[in-house]
């Protein structure tokens, strides 16, 4: 394999190593030890002076509000940049021209008047019937125009539990007290900025004192997520009744009589919200899909970048490998692995559009080192391939196998970390070194575990071993 070593940051770091190992293993005997513990001292100094930096965290930006078209505007142009940046990434591939057209549209439908409902719920909840009974005694009412549009039924399968809703308002109907999955979506709507009511249809079934009860419930649980006002019961198309009629010779007749809907609440509520709210919920919706289409432009973007990043971090994995393998004082090995690591940090900075000047990429690097010493993931990850490379009959090198395994280990957990904390940020976030400590060490975490099951250490230290030396394999 091809290294580039085009970077004075590397250079100079596995230079001073090397020339500070040459210089111990200039010593003659056990009785220079005291020179040589002198000079592995200066290098871990050195190598604790390169590493000390602090970085300040960064401050995470307030949302914007959703109900104003200027907020739909600005969603819609950090869209547009988004897809822009993909497109120069990403050149001669369509999904930039995709992402474009449907960001057309949208500004297409900023001032339109026609208003879109989603009715969605679970399972023989009286969808169907609400919006017939809504279309046929209140719809006509209103001259703006109205689009109700029914979902699935939820909750169905797995998949369909976690179907993505979005209009400019959503009525959520359920036939009584809510289920955990109920409010699992509902949460989840109401987290992401969606407009909705809590229908509870189907209160003809309860008796007085029940309905009350359920009312209350559902006002309770929803408390901090919607509005008592937005918890509204209703009988859209409630259940025959049966009537006795007696007659003057005693006897009587029976007939089913079938009930008016009782769904006069929803439809002032709605009244209300197509008054003072109209305009507002579709820019709020505007809001949402602009975000939703960033979304999709991001990832596709961090698909192209981690094309570009990931055979990085399998170079520097390389290279710290051989540079720690080849240093036999333990001392000197942070030297050069604190060049790899800075460098690394430049490398993927700027494949992420992150920029960290020489400083600022010392401080990162010494951030993921320390993190890492605090979580034990050195120790607990040096243990599990020292242990499996135990199984390897050759041990002559295997002192120097463990510390460059090791070395490369922690080099692609770094890099994977890095690529992980970037790809997390906002686009417009560009970093001038600064970073998130607590989202950092979190993505480590993360990362470490993804990365710490046997049969992916196994692989991977025949893979880096057999690059050291072809005797150290492990089977």
């Amino acid at each position: 394999m091809t290294l580039n070593l085009r970077r004075p940051v590397l250079i100079g770091g596995i230079g001073l190593s090397a020339a500070l190992w040459l210089l111990e293993s200039l010593q003659h005997s056990g009785s220079e030890m005291g020179e040589t513990a002198l000079i592995g001292l200066v290098a871990a100094s050195a190598g604790y002076w390169w590493w000390q930096r602090q970085s300040p965290k960064l401050e995470l930006a307030l949302p914007q509000p959703l109900a104003s078209r200027e907020a739909a505007e600005r969603a819609i142009a950090t869209s547009e940049a988004a897809i822009n940046l993909l497109a120069s990434e990403a050149q001669n591939s369509p999904d930039p021209a995709h992402l474009k057209a449907q960001l057309d549209r949208l500004t297409a439908e900023l001032d339109r008047q026609d208003l879109r409902i989603s009715i969605t719920g679970g399972k023989a909840v009286g969808k169907t019937a609400l919006i017939q009974v809504l279309n046929s005694n209140w719809t006509s009412q209103h001259s703006q125009k109205l689009n109700f549009q029914e979902t699935a039924p939820l909750f169905i399968n797995t998949t369909n539990a976690d179907a993505k809703i979005s209009d400019d308002l959503v009525l959520f109907v359920t036939a009584g007290d809510i289920t955990d999955s109920e409010f699992k979506t509902l949460s989840q709507l109401a987290s992401a900025g969606q407009r909705l009511l809590l229908v509870w249809n189907k209160q003809d079934q309860y008796l007085p004192t029940q309905q009350s009860q359920i009312l209350n419930s559902l006002q309770q649980r929803m408390q901090g997520i919607l509005g008592t006002e937005d918890i509204i019961a209703i009988a859209a198309s409630p259940n025959s009744i049966k009537v006795r009629q007696h007659q003057p010779d005693g006897t009587f007749q029976e007939r089913m009589e079938n009930q008016v809907s009782q769904i006069q609440p929803l439809t002032a509520r709605l009244t209300e919200i197509l008054t003072q709210e109209s305009q507002q919920l579709i820019w709020a919706h505007t809001v949402r899909s602009a975000a939703t289409v960033k979304l999709e432009a991001k990832t596709l973007l961090n698909g192209v970048r981690g094309d570009r990043a990931f055979p990085i971090i399998e170079q520097y994995q390389y290279i710290a490998a051989a540079a720690v393998f080849a240093n036999p004082v333990p001392a000197l090995d942070l030297l050069a692995t604190t060049a790899i690591s800075t460098q690394l940090v430049i490398d993927l900075g700027a494949i992420y559009q992150q920029k960290f000047s020489l400083d600022q990429a010392k401080a990162v690097a010494a951030t993921l080192a320390s993190q890492m010493f605090k979580l034990g993931l050195v120790e607990l990850s040096t243990q599990t391939i020292t242990g499996l490379l135990k199984t390897n009959a050759v041990t002559f090198v295997a002192g120097g196998a463990v510390q460059g395994i090791s070395a490369a280990y922690f080099t692609r957990i770094a890099g994977l970390s890095l690529i992980e904390y970037f790809q997390s940020r906002e686009l417009e976030n560009t970093v001038n070194g600064s970073l998130n400590i607590d989202q950092l060490t979190k993505t480590l975490q993360a990362v470490f575990k993804q990365n710490q099951q046997i049969s992916f250490l196994q692989s991977f230290i025949n893979q880096i071993a057999s690059s050291l030396s072809p005797q150290t394999s492990i089977r």
